[in-house]
């Protein structure tokens, strides 16, 4: 039995995740601010935890075969409007929440024979999107940070990330909360819609997987088509 920490995964992709994880026979433990969602699964062990505070992180024994870091924001303004607190807040969460849980766990991530990592980030980092200044910002620090790790732990861990387009998830909610936004979304992708938690989840357990075991310092597009197509 492989044993896979997802970090936020009780909502969203997350949620997803530990799902999918668990339903194929793994050991999942979860990271999260609130447990909500996974009283049901078998093999998984929750610990509250808030990436963003001073509490250390909770001590884990055993080996790690793979960490996903899902914690984010989508905080969408004008560059006029926005504060240096927005930027240490998407930093915070974004980065150096994943910096926090990489290092604080790498010795269980080396114990495992081959481990994995997948980080997230957005379509707005690689395609320049109005208002997205310092989401973008936060997200491309998790790029970078993807093929440093990528480099310098191969070749024992992999290091990957996922860069998706607006996905239909709880943290989304505000951006699709009618049918007019939903469809001027859907419109805007050449696919005619958008994306949902359980394809990203998918994509995620792959790149965890041993299948995708030649996959490293990759940043992998999950948007629709929107940064590589136009219509005319």
């Amino acid at each position: 039995m492989k044993t896979f920490l997802v970090v936020g995964g009780t909502s969203g992709i997350g949620l997803e995740l530990t799902k999918l994880l668990n339903k194929n026979g793994n050991r999942v433990i979860v990271l999260s601010r609130e447990k909500r969602n996974i009283d049901a699964l078998v093999n998984v062990e929750f610990y509250r935890y808030d990436v963003t505070g001073s509490d250390p992180l909770p001590q884990i024994d055993m080996p790690i075969d793979g960490i996903a870091y899902l914690p984010g924001t989508i905080n969408l303004k004008p560059f006029k409007t926005l504060k240096i607190e927005d930027y240490q807040k998407d930093l915070e969460i974004n980065l150096l929440g994943a910096v926090k849980v990489i290092n604080g766990y790498f010795q269980n991530l080396k114990s495992a024979e081959k481990s994995s990592i997948v980080l997230f980030s957005t379509v707005a980092v690689q395609t320049g999107m109005q208002y997205h200044a310092s989401i973008a910002s936060a997200k491309g620090a998790i790029e970078g940070l993807t093929r440093t790790l990528a480099a310098e732990f191969a070749p024992s861990i992999r290091v990957n990330c996922i860069a998706p387009s607006i996905t239909y998830t709880p943290l989304a909610e505000k951006l699709l909360n009618s049918e007019q936004k939903l469809k001027a979304s859907e419109e805007r992708h050449p696919l005619k819609r958008i994306g949902n938690a359980m394809e990203i989840a998918e994509l995620t357990y792959f790149l965890l997987s041993e299948k995708s075991g030649f996959i490293t310092g990759q940043v992998i597009k999950a948007d629709g088509g929107i940064s590589v197509i136009k219509s005319i």
